[in-house]
């Protein structure tokens, strides 16, 4: 019987050799780090997750003060941002894992057959009641100077086809701490406004941006086959894809 960790190596080298046919090649994203969404094109995106406010709670005074700081919000802004509302089914795993531990620890067995049977209520619940949650956030750009002189019709077959190459992956390396430096500017700007209207705001780290895309693309898997301990997780790469150090990085 073969060796499960030699499979899933092979599987994994298998997938790096076919890179080409994957859906991979016609995203735009080229790497996640250092809380920041890095662009096939060099440009960097952080994303910045908000909490919401129900006017219909407050008073006219209260509504009207909210609408106001998020016109002069809008309004002092000078660099666009993008505002994302996803929707998606509620998930409760965490919050029933947490219920059977308590459960297992609790020593009156009255309080344990209630507790078992709540956690069975919430369970059917959810598997039969089509729940949904809204989340809000936030994207931030930061593009290099090189970008805003880049034709239309360039840009455009950038879209379409937006391959990446090692010469790129150089360039995008030399421009990133600079390019971060200006993008922390943004975010605090950002945080700062949204925070004066009511709202808490939080910057999505690497881990938690790695999450969002892997549930996002991945729905029906993510609900099963859940990412932990991703800072342990360690993909070997094939020998055959590493750039070549004596490359001239002239393979556009």
């Amino acid at each position: 019987m073969a060796d499960p960790q030699t499979a899933y190596k092979d599987s994994i080298k298998g997938t790096a050799k076919n890179a080409m046919l994957g859906t991979q090649v016609h995203m735009k994203i080229a790497e996640i780090h250092d809380n920041a969404i890095v662009l096939k094109n060099g440009g960097i995106r952080a994303v910045l997750k908000t909490s919401s406010v129900n006017l219909h709670l407050k008073s006219e005074e209260e509504r009207n003060a909210i609408i106001f700081s998020y016109q002069s919000f809008l309004n002092s802004l000078e660099f666009p941002i993008q505002i994302v509302v996803r929707s998606k089914k509620l998930d409760l795993d965490n919050y029933i894992v947490n219920l059977k531990k308590i459960e297992s620890k609790q020593p009156n067995r009255l309080l344990r057959e209630q507790t078992a049977e709540y956690i069975e209520y919430i369970q059917k619940l959810i598997e039969y009641a089509d729940i949904m949650e809204k989340e809000f956030y936030v994207v931030i750009p930061q593009d290099p100077f090189r970008m805003q002189k880049t034709s239309f019709i360039k840009s455009l077959m950038e879209n379409f086809n937006p391959k990446d190459t090692i010469a790129k992956i150089n360039q995008r390396k030399n421009e990133f701490e600079n390019l971060k430096k200006q993008l922390n500017q943004r975010v605090n700007v950002i945080k700062s406004g949204l925070e004066n209207c009511g709202l808490h705001v939080e910057t999505l780290d690497t881990t938690q941006l790695i999450e969002l895309f892997y549930e996002t693309y991945n729905p029906l898997t993510a609900r099963n086959q859940k990412i932990t301990q991703l800072d342990k997780i360690n993909v070997q790469a094939d020998p055959d894809l590493r750039p070549n150090p004596n490359a001239t990085g002239s393979n556009e």
